[in-house]
């Protein structure tokens, strides 16, 4: 597990990886927030752990079968380890478990960045399922590890580079998919009450919630984070969602990258600060 050994009182920082990553995905935001002083934790998804990215490539075996459950609890149980409760902080599918996170009852306040949607939230646009075709086309792998390959990370990560930088970028970063994970995500859509992404859009207790949006997102679109926005405006807990022009599912990475993460740390810090407010669009 990556983390500081800063015994600051500012809130610590869970941060959760999403498909296709590794922790080190957010280094250059755990390095920021360390820099702020907070103690930062960035724990892989059982099967990937502290492997580097072509360490996994190199042996994706352990990521096969993993389940939502299983990475959900594996997070659940090092926040309760802690000794005050966390700003809690996933990207892409990590973004859809930190709202099952806070869904719990942990942490105090969350942001899912370009975060999938949990159960209930219908909208799946085309290029959300182009993304995830290499997966959703073989169901027999639904308990296997399938390769990223450097053309299909040039269109969910890497679409705003030429091929020679996005190949450079899977390099760094892209690891083996965890097929399970998506079947679990998908077929849950339509079983808001029963599905593993469910959560409940009214919970009053539930700590503030931000959603960040790119705006050339293949992967999470804009349409994506609108509609969970929507199903949280039934309830009361505060909800609000920013967009970042430009971005693309590499937003924690992307060129820029240090004015998002900064806005999703002051955003979350805020919330600290102030009771909570209705459901809405960030300014």
């Amino acid at each position: 597990m990556s983390e500081s050994t800063d015994n600051s009182d500012r809130p610590p920082i869970v941060l959760v990886h999403g498909l296709w990553m590794t922790p080190s995905s957010w280094d250059t935001w755990a390095q920021r927030y360390r820099a702020r002083g907070h103690r930062v934790l960035a724990p892989g998804w059982p099967g990937i752990g502290d492997r580097t990215p072509a360490e996994v490539r190199r042996d994706p075996r352990a990521l096969a079968n993993v389940s939502i459950t299983e990475i959900v609890d594996s997070y659940d149980r090092v926040i309760r380890t802690l000794p005050e409760a966390p700003i809690i902080m996933g990207h892409s599918f990590g973004g859809i478990f930190a709202q099952l996170l806070l869904d719990r009852g942990l942490g105090v306040a969350g942001v899912g960045v370009e975060p999938g949607q949990p159960a209930g939230v219908l909208t799946l646009p085309l290029s959300t399922l182009r993304t995830g075709l290499p997966i959703l086309a073989n169901p027999f792998r639904i308990r296997k590890a399938n390769r990223f390959t450097k053309r299909h990370f040039h269109y969910t990560f890497g679409n705003d580079l030429p091929r020679e930088e996005s190949d450079r970028e899977w390099e760094k970063s892209a690891v083996n998919s965890v097929n399970r994970v998506f079947f679990e995500g998908v077929l849950s859509l339509p079983r808001p009450k029963t599905g593993v992404t469910r959560v409940d859009f009214r919970k009053p207790d539930r700590a503030p919630l931000l959603l960040i949006s790119g705006g050339i997102d293949h992967v999470a679109p804009l349409a994506i984070q609108r509609a969970a926005l929507r199903r949280y405006a039934q309830g009361t807990a505060l909800v609000e969602r920013i967009e970042f022009a430009g971005r693309t599912h590499r937003i924690v990475s992307q060129d820029g990258w240090e004015e998002v993460a900064d806005y999703a740390l002051d955003w979350a810090l805020a919330q600290l600060r102030v009771p909570s407010a209705p459901t809405h669009e960030a300014s």
